[in-house]
């Protein structure tokens, strides 16, 4: 194995750390783009207003809930803008709630099919919420489907992207694999 000896003086080895080498990241020559990936990462992070997509799980429990609606509140307030889904609990509705508390101009709800389809109390929540894409061309769609499309639409109009999402979760795993794909900056919490 080897290593990289740091000390303050080459006869100090009292002092000196070792630091193995094969365990430091490597870049592979196949890999053309590393260094556009991370300077758009960089970029990404360092911008003072994003647009940020929340998604993640319907079955969460209150107090998940309440954190996902401070984190909101305050993404907003900070000047972002957040996009996420519609849905009576959970994730979607927690993003929903917090953003509208900071500043109801700075959320944009894409709906997986339209507001017609959804539960009344989603449709009650949305009431106020300036900015809704509805998809009605999805109607005649499963919502499981509707709901897939919806999520790449989001990742697709966000800089960044937040997911709560428990390890079996499927199609938000595949949610996250996409955004990954799309190189956007990527933010997991596991919930199990």
């Amino acid at each position: 194995m080897a290593e990289i000896l740091l000390s303050s003086k080459d006869s100090d080895k009292e002092n000196s750390i070792m630091v193995p080498v094969d365990d430091m990241d490597t870049v592979k020559s196949d890999s053309p783009n590393t260094v556009d990936e991370l300077a758009m990462e960089l970029a990404t992070i360092q911008q003072s207003a994003k647009r940020i997509a929340i998604i993640g799980s319907r079955n969460l429990p209150i107090t998940h809930q309440q954190m996902i609606e401070t984190l909101a509140t305050a993404l907003v307030m900070q000047g972002n803008i957040i996009i996420t889904s519609g849905g009576s609990s959970g994730t979607n509705a927690a993003a929903i709630r917090g953003a509208m508390k900071a500043n109801p101009d700075k959320l944009k709800v894409i709906l997986p099919q339209t507001i017609g389809q959804q539960p009344s109390d989603v449709q009650d929540q949305l009431i106020g919420v300036p900015n809704i894409v509805e998809h009605s061309d999805r109607a005649m769609m499963t919502l499981a489907d509707a709901s897939r499309v919806c999520n790449r639409e989001i990742i697709d109009d966000c800089n960044q992207v937040i997911c709560f999402l428990s390890h079996t979760s499927k199609t938000l795993h595949n949610a996250v694999q996409y955004a990954e794909e799309g190189h956007k900056v990527i933010t997991v919490f596991y919930l199990d």
